[in-house]
């Protein structure tokens, strides 16, 4: 019971009682509860990572081709940064790139949205769906025109 106790009290002590617990083998002692909740969310944080990187990503490249008269350095930056980083996240997590397509169709109509708010251009004027291929959405070489 100290266990779920510590739990809620202390969760940075709480993990390391986990590790040292796992490590001593005493599987028995677990907070099986609140453990398999903790991995559960970390593979959640994950994906909620790509997705999140993969729409900021997107907007800018709406951004760039649809505001071309607005191009900048610190939009370039992003995109670049934006695909690093998902590079960094698929690398770690390679059961991810299957989902890429089915995330960039998630995540592509606030990315829509987002360059509207960002940019005035008319709503309207982005296309509803997503016209870039996953390969040139993460090609370091690909700006839309």
């Amino acid at each position: 019971m100290a266990t779920l106790n510590l739990y809620d009290k202390d969760f940075f002590a709480w993990t390391q009682e986990q590790a040292k617990l796992i490590r001593d083998k005493a599987f028995d002692k677990l907070d099986l509860v609140n453990l398999v909740e903790e991995i559960e969310c970390m593979g959640k944080h994950e994906k909620r990572e790509l997705s999140s990187r993969l729409e900021i990503l997107l907007m800018h490249l709406l951004k760039w081709k649809y505001q071309g008269e607005e191009q900048s350095k610190s939009w370039l930056r992003t995109i670049r940064e934006q695909r690093h980083q998902i590079k960094k996240v698929l690398k770690d997590n390679p059961s991810l790139k299957p989902l890429l397509q089915e995330y960039t169709l998630d995540v592509y109509s606030y990315s829509r949205i987002s360059a509207h708010d960002e940019t005035g251009v008319f709503l309207k004027n982005f296309p509803e769906v997503c016209e870039w291929s996953i390969e040139q959405i993460l090609d370091d070489e690909f700006l839309p025109n």
